[in-house]
């Protein structure tokens, strides 16, 4: 089994709540997501035609509900494909029409601290080195 890899993205601070970054990593095109503090990677490819999945529109969702009522939920967790309007949840990959079978792929992130690299080269215990981390 292949050992799982670490990508530096860029500093928490660099990517605020709300935001996202598109990055390459080991030929794949991967966009990762700031979801109210918490970071989420997904591949940048809509399996539906291939469209740049990640440079679409991170928005939320309707849940059903009666006739002229609205219940708008999720906000900032729903990632629309700019093409064809395909909706993703963002946290999971999973489709929101058919969850059960149609996805995007999904990588493990992680925040990484000053505390956790070499003593030498960060200040032990400031936020601002703080990294975003991508396992492919």
């Amino acid at each position: 089994m292949k050992e799982k890899q670490g990508h530096e993205i860029c500093k928490v601070a660099e990517l605020p709540v709300g935001e996202r970054v598109i990055v390459e990593i080991n030929g794949r095109s991967i966009g990762v997501f700031n979801v109210e503090g918490e970071f989420y990677a997904l591949r940048n490819l809509c399996p539906h035609e291939g469209a740049e999945l990640c440079k679409g529109t991170v928005t939320g969702m309707n849940l059903p509900s009666e006739v002229g009522e609205y219940n708008w939920v999720r906000e900032g967790e729903i990632l629309r494909c700019p093409w064809h309007a395909w909706e993703f949840d963002i946290k999971t990959g999973k489709s929101i029409f058919n969850p059960h079978k149609v996805r995007v792929a999904c990588y493990e992130v992680e925040v990484e601290g000053a505390e956790e690299k070499a003593v030498e080269s960060f200040k032990v215990g400031v936020n601002d080195d703080e990294m975003v981390v991508v396992y492919v």
